[in-house]
């Protein structure tokens, strides 16, 4: 599923380039809705803040997008194990979750990005955008694995941002000291 055993990769390269384009299309448009309309605020929040903030977003996702590979891998392997039916699984399972959501979140900000470039800053323009982007990186294993890599590494910086920084003293009710133009 995550490492190929063998097969997989030939069969996926296998195929006809215009075949890998619409399959990789129709995936990552298909991921994309099904993660934003199942997570609609944390979703929308983290695209917009991917978006605000890139450099951060990577800082943050490289490391955890990493984490998150490596349990997923390990979990895989150890599988066949005595111990991996209880501690392989759930690796593997996170994985399954969290890479397809935080990869289409990453997606999304990219082709949303361009679109905006282009003139058009809406939310279902970059998720169009994003599975075009998606498509035309499917000519290519190594342009596929770039654009999955950093859209997976932005997606999950943006994530954990939105998750873990949810408040903090930037909510002006918070404040314990009036802003400086308000003395």
């Amino acid at each position: 599923m995550l490492a190929p055993s063998g097969g997989e990769l030939e069969a996926y390269r296998s195929l006809e380039p215009l075949v890998r384009m619409g399959v990789q299309f129709a995936a990552t448009a298909l991921v994309a809705m099904v993660v934003f309309g199942l997570v609609q605020n944390v979703s929308r929040r983290a695209v917009s803040k991917s978006r605000q903030s890139p450099i951060i977003s990577l800082c943050i996702g490289i490391p955890g997008f990493l984490i998150v590979v490596g349990l997923a891998s390990t979990g895989y392997l150890i599988v066949d194990t005595d111990i991996g039916t209880f501690f392989g699984i759930p690796m593997v399972i996170l994985g399954a979750v969290v890479l397809p959501a935080t990869m289409a979140i990453g997606c999304v900000a990219i082709g949303r990005t361009v679109a905006a470039r282009l003139g058009d800053d809406r939310l279902a323009t970059g998720l169009f955008v994003g599975a075009l982007a998606s498509g035309a990186a499917g000519l290519s294993l190594p342009a596929t694995v770039a654009l999955f890599g950093l859209a997976g590494m932005l997606g999950t910086g943006a994530f954990i941002r939105v998750l873990f920084g949810a408040s903090g003293a930037t909510s002006p009710d918070d404040r314990t000291v009036p802003p400086a133009n308000k003395i």
